[in-house]
């Protein structure tokens, strides 16, 4: 291969290609048409002399020839470095900057720490400083930071993963809610009370088994989960419309204050402990140094 004969913009179109190997995806992340990725990939099939990527028998998507894998984590590599040396040194002022940052995080740690960062964003007042929330895959968060799909990572400490930098932010300890009104009354629940109630949990796949149930379990206790939902926030929605009652973050539970009773657990349950996670890639650049101190700063006291 020629390397004066190739550009950067076909060697980032090759990147995106070989993570997704599809072109129809690949052109999405790239924000071009799929024909005009077409035309690209012919152009590097022609530079690297080597089909690169074929159809796959089953007619879904891409497989990558022998050359393509070997040039995969060369390439990534080669272009993440580039992009740290075209980062290192820029200043960053959030008055002014076109940016946007994408941060991984389950909807109870966007309410706990998501909400205040952005009040703090929000009142800068740059329609052109961005911020999205996505959802924190327990899969592939790595390689997602790698290539620059995610900025940030905010969630339990214990599930952070060993190749990321981190930041413990805060502890936060489980209460038990209600509605108002319960025909229970206001009164904290005994445990034989609390395993005699029905409960709601989160599951994202419908398991109504949480670390609540093997600490009951260890004292040879359990409770009555009768529903469970996807997201932290629609417990509340459950609890007003219903009987239940839920253990949850009491930060989270916090937010609810006004429409839900809020009690505590009549057992121990550990601390939990939040965290920032990021790239090395971006640990010397400004703007992500930005980003990370105002999550640090929405959780200092004052």
């Amino acid at each position: 291969m020629d390397i004066r004969r190739s550009d950067l913009p076909l060697l980032i179109s090759l990147d995106a290609l070989l993570d997704e190997l599809n072109v129809t995806r690949a052109a999405r992340r790239l924000n071009i048409s799929q024909p005009s990725l077409s035309g690209q990939l012919a152009k590097l099939r022609d530079l690297f002399e080597d089909p690169l990527l074929v159809p796959a028998e089953n007619g879904r998507g891409m497989v990558p020839t022998h050359r393509a894998l070997e040039l995969k984590p060369r390439l990534s590599e080669a272009l993440n470095q580039l992009r740290g040396a075209v980062e290192l040194g820029e200043s960053f002022d959030p008055a002014t900057a076109r940016r946007a940052f994408v941060i991984a995080a389950n909807d109870s740690v966007f309410s706990i720490l998501g909400l205040p960062a952005l009040g703090r964003i929000a009142a800068i007042g740059n329609p052109d400083l961005r911020v999205s929330f996505v959802p924190a895959a327990d899969s592939g968060l790595v390689e997602r930071m790698e290539r620059g799909e995610v900025d940030l990572y905010l969630g339990d400490v214990g599930k952070v993963p060993g190749p990321l930098k981190s930041r413990y932010l805060m502890g936060d300890r489980f209460e038990m809610a209600q509605r108002i009104g319960h025909p229970r009354g206001p009164a904290p629940a005994t445990l034989d009370e609390y395993c005699s109630l029905p409960h709601v949990l989160v599951s994202q796949v419908g398991h109504p088994h949480s670390q609540i149930d093997d600490l009951l379990a260890a004292q040879q206790r359990s409770r009555k989960v009768v529903v469970t939902v996807p997201s932290y926030n629609q417990v509340a929605l459950v609890l007003t419309h219903t009987n239940c009652v839920a253990t949850l973050p009491s930060q989270l539970l916090r937010r609810y204050a006004a429409i839900l009773e809020i009690l505590p657990v009549p057992f121990e349950i550990p601390v939990f402990n939040l965290a920032m996670a990021w790239h090395a890639r971006v640990q010397e650049d400004a703007g992500h140094r930005w980003l990370r101190a105002l999550f640090t700063d929405a959780v200092s006291p004052g």
